[in-house]
């Protein structure tokens, strides 16, 4: 079968943040108040596609991956609908 190409007329500048990423970081700052960082990158280039989400909270320490990646996929539920894929990296803050 043939390959279906994401066209996307987003254009990204360099500096800004996509749509998408903005409101997924907001999103994720909210339900992760205790975050001391949150890094969002539309890896679709820019067609709010594919989301890397990089998350590091102290409320990741004491957890397995797979509980930190569920906290993560919940809290985005509403917007991975839209999506065809997420990369999620957490860690806890070095102590």
């Amino acid at each position: 079968g043939h390959r279906l190409l994401l066209r996307c007329r987003s254009w990204r500048g360099f500096a800004s943040q996509t749509d998408g990423e903005s409101r997924l970081a907001r999103v994720l700052r909210e339900k992760f108040p205790r975050a001391s960082a949150i890094k969002v990158v539309d890896i679709s280039g820019g067609c709010g596609a594919m989301y890397e989400i990089h998350i590091e909270s102290e409320e990741f320490r004491e957890k397995r991956v797979v509980q930190q990646h569920q906290m993560v996929n919940q809290a985005l539920s509403e917007e991975i609908k839209h999506m065809h894929g997420l990369r999620i990296f957490t860690s806890a803050p070095k102590p």
